[in-house]
């Protein structure tokens, strides 16, 4: 009788799991996520309010959730925490932040501070979840939020598209380097989701019709979109799936 292939489990039972940025938005949703798909999930962000909120909320849903709180800008308190709280099987990166101006109005502070958190923290976390499966002997799935702006420009988004690019360099440079250890490098890139980071844009009419008409499925996305995206790259399913990035955009970069 023929063998049929089975598809491989989207299932995460017994991988622990690290979202930054995970007090909101799209990083609470992706930790919401792997938790249902079985993950033991630690939850990581600068609020510790909201953190503790999230966490709450999580385990009264009957997820497994613990709050650590971190700041992926101070680099050596987040190596810190990962050799204390590690090693993971899973990293969603979902830590970031934006100044959006006219390139021209750019200040060096705000540079700065895009870049310390987007391209610099991003980095050094990645690196330190890595660090922790190559001394484990482990495989793991790293995965980085980066954007749609990783692939294309947009107005007064000079300095944000920069980092989302420089994400999109440094994925493919790890993937590369790491793959013969098993372990899996990837971005997701969002479209604009409807956020507290996005309400910025929204805001103004004329940047939310740029969006909509940019955006070929016509409405703006949910952080629901992102979810099934950040399980299938963190499970078996995308076992061959590694330096990639996975649009999750409406259509926008295929215009």
């Amino acid at each position: 009788m023929m063998q049929l292939p089975r598809t491989p489990s989207f299932r995460l039972d017994g991988r622990r799991a690290l979202v930054a940025g995970a007090s909101s938005g799209i990083g609470m949703a992706c930790a919401a996520a792997l938790a249902e798909a079985g993950a033991e999930v630690f939850l990581a962000a600068r609020d510790r309010v909201r953190l503790a909120e999230t966490a709450d909320a999580m385990l009264q849903a009957g997820l497994d959730a613990k709050a650590v709180r971190l700041d992926v800008a101070d680099v050596e308190a987040t190596a810190a925490a990962v050799a204390e709280h590690g090693p993971f099987d899973v990293l969603v990166n979902s830590a970031g932040l934006a100044r959006h101006s006219p390139a021209v109005a750019t200040t060096t502070a705000d540079y700065d501070l895009v870049f310390g958190t987007n391209v610099r923290g991003a980095f050094f976390l990645t690196m330190a979840v890595a660090k922790g499966l190559l001394a484990a002997r482990r495989p793991g799935s790293l995965i980085n939020i980066s954007s749609q702006m990783g692939h294309v420009g947009g107005v007064d988004r000079a300095v944000y598209a920069a980092t989302k690019h420089a994400v999109e360099g440094f994925t493919k440079a790890m993937a590369i380097e790491w793959g013969s250890s098993g372990i899996r490098v990837n971005t997701v890139c969002p479209t604009f989701v409807r956020t507290p980071l996005a309400e910025q844009t929204f805001a103004v009419p004329e940047r939310r019709r740029w969006v909509e008409e940019k955006i070929k499925l016509g409405r703006i996305g949910e952080v629901e979109d992102v979810m099934g995206a950040v399980v299938y790259l963190a499970s078996d399913a995308s076992a061959l799936v590694t330096g990639t990035a996975m649009m999750v955009d409406g259509g926008w970069t295929a215009g």
